[in-house]
């Protein structure tokens, strides 16, 4: 039923915190928003509406997301603005602590309550003041017209929502619930109408996207997914994040392999390689397993990009488990990771485990393994020059003949650029061939080739 137009005129600031996947939220948010008549603006001194989606992954995130909340009830405070609305992760997991200690808050959305958002703004105008919250086994929201944010040539696709896998460390099953897949239908209706507003890379996201469908199907359907995405016209690259290496069959690989729009690249988070913490982690790999999945994809996909992501400092590792790392990552020699220091969050077995790591060494072990990280990064950077690769164009450097780019190696905001020095006229989502002419840390530079149709 299409949602009576709001009269009040008001300006929303919309402020997402945290993952690409509360990303996806936050544009359905913004997208029901709109069709009910609210207006959008980035600064606070012309908002009359505050809506903050938070993120309680790990301390830093926590922390992000209650400064900006108490950020935003000080304006509440002063006048500034009329209404503070708070969502997600943090408000799903400390809703009672957020009613007591930050008043100025007038309401409250569950994880999977975020349909309710017009209906919570409008009761809030009306002086009703209830938060809303929905069990966390409730279907994932679909057929929401979303208001893309990433610049519209490409976007990210939620395929699922919650996790079985329960790791001692994450707190996301108790504020995202079980895993649930969302229908296929439902994703092809999605893709296509974000194909026909401009969309040409689509991310697929997901607590963990290598389960997909076996909820719902009794089989793991993500190569279906993944062919029935490479037939819509306009979608050029779809690229997967998220995948669990315990659960890359053959299949998977060999539509990777064989679909031509699909990208040679996959996040894989092992989060270890010493056997004894894997298993304290919860963990469903060890390291001889994760080797050899790892083997195989570089056998059976030779240009294949491989990202991972590493906790460090885990309650009980020990010097010799940090080292067990360090040469793992030399030896595996990954194109791009990422290392997290251990965050002891509650509510999780992993924090009341014995011996917690001091943070000073934490930090320290961080630093040395993206250390060894940045050498391997570097020298595969330098490795590029010369050769040619398709690009999408990210944008123009101002007052330069150079655009920013990405090629099927990176990622959005969390893997490198190429830089396109070129005098040619071009166009954000555009696809070209470069050739890399140099390299500089983890980016690299290059000059145009041609333009690319795929």
């Amino acid at each position: 039923m299409k949602k009576i137009p709001t009269k009040s005129n008001k300006k929303v600031l919309f402020i997402s915190l945290g993952c690409d996947k509360n990303l996806v939220d936050s544009e359905m948010m913004l997208g029901m928003l709109a069709e009910s008549g609210y207006e959008f603006t980035d600064d606070e001194r012309e908002a009359d509406i505050v809506v903050i989606n938070t993120c309680c992954f790990i301390n830093d995130a926590k922390e992000e997301s209650i400064n900006t909340i108490l950020e935003m009830a000080e304006l509440k405070k002063t006048g500034d603005i009329e209404i503070l609305l708070v969502t997600g992760c943090l408000a799903q997991r400390y809703r009672e602590e957020i009613q007591t200690e930050i008043p100025e808050v007038d309401a409250i959305l569950g994880t999977m309550a975020i349909d309710e958002v017009v209906r919570v703004l409008d009761e809030v105008s009306h002086g009703i003041r209830e938060n809303h919250y929905k069990s966390l086994d409730e279907k994932p929201l679909t057929g929401v017209e979303r208001m893309v944010t990433t610049g519209g040539h490409y976007a990210y696709l939620k395929i699922a929502e919650g996790c079985d896998k329960h790791c001692t460390y994450c707190i996301i099953p108790k504020v995202r619930g079980s895993y649930r897949s969302v229908p296929m239908e439902s994703l092809m209706q999605e893709a296509r109408k974000l194909a026909e507003r401009g969309v040409k890379e689509l991310i697929l996201v997901a607590q963990e996207t290598t389960l997909y469908g076996l909820d719902i199907y009794g089989h793991k359907a993500l190569p279906e997914l993944l062919h029935k995405l490479c037939e819509i016209s306009g979608i050029y690259w779809v690229r997967i994040l998220y995948c669990y290496p315990e659960e890359i069959d053959d299949e998977l690989i060999r539509t990777i392999r064989e679909e031509k729009k699909v990208c040679h690249y996959l996040d894989l988070p092992i989060q270890h390689a010493s056997d004894s913490i894997l298993k304290r982690m919860g963990r469903r790999t060890d390291r001889q397993q994760l080797q050899d999945v790892i083997a195989k994809l570089r056998r059976e996909i030779p240009d294949i990009c491989l990202r991972t992501t590493l906790i460090t400092g885990f309650p009980g590792e020990t010097e010799e488990d940090h080292e067990e790392v360090m040469e793992f990552i030399d030896q595996m020699e990954f194109d791009r990771l990422g290392v997290f220091t251990y965050s002891q969050e509650e509510d999780t077995p992993a924090a009341i485990m014995d011996d917690q790591i001091p943070e000073e060494i934490k930090q320290e072990r961080q630093a040395q393994l993206m250390e060894l990280q940045q050498e391997i990064a570097f020298e595969a950077a330098e490795n590029m020059v010369g050769k040619v690769v398709t690009a999408m164009i990210e944008g123009k450097i101002a007052d330069e003949n150079a655009y920013v780019a990405r090629t099927y190696k990176d990622a959005p905001n969390v893997d490198g650029y190429l830089f396109v020095n070129t005098a040619r006229e071009l166009m954000t989502g555009d696809f070209v061939r470069a050739r890399i002419t140099a390299s500089n840390e983890y980016d690299l530079i290059g000059e145009l080739e041609d333009e690319f149709t795929q």
